[in-house]
């Protein structure tokens, strides 16, 4: 858990200093910089290779924080998107925790749910409000 805990807070880190402009100027001017460099290294092979080896890296070691930053942001939503269901009167806690399961299951939500919508804007189409709770 240490590491996963450590691990944790450098991609959160990693990920709110890569997202500031000046890190994306930075890598403009890497880019202005390999290519200004161009012809004084004879647009070589070598040349290429490590603008190519150097943004692969650096591609691949960022999905691994972008990926770890968005879990957790999604985690987070998902556990306030739970309390204000178990917080709301007569709201559906089976809705709680949808994420979890299967896509059959889902689903079935999805399905109840589209027919409350469509239901709605029938009744909405011939002037009936569509606010409140539908269930008696």
């Amino acid at each position: 858990m240490r590491n996963a805990a450590w691990y944790s807070r450098f991609a959160k880190a990693a990920a709110h200093f890569c997202g500031r402009p000046r890190v994306f100027v930075l890598a403009v001017g890497v880019i202005a910089a390999w290519i200004v460099t161009g012809p004084i290294f004879g647009f070589s092979d070598t040349w290429q290779l490590v603008i190519n080896t150097g943004t692969t890296i650096i591609t691949f070691l960022m999905v691994f924080l972008i990926q770890n930053t968005q879990n957790r942001d999604t985690e987070a939503i998902q556990v306030k998107l739970d309390e204000l269901i178990r917080a709301t009167k007569g709201a559906h806690n089976a809705l709680l925790d949808l994420e979890e399961l299967e896509e059959e299951n889902l689903d079935a939500f999805r399905t109840k749910y589209q027919a409350l919508a469509s239901a709605a804007r029938a009744e909405l189409s011939r002037g009936i409000q569509d606010t409140g709770t539908p269930e008696p």
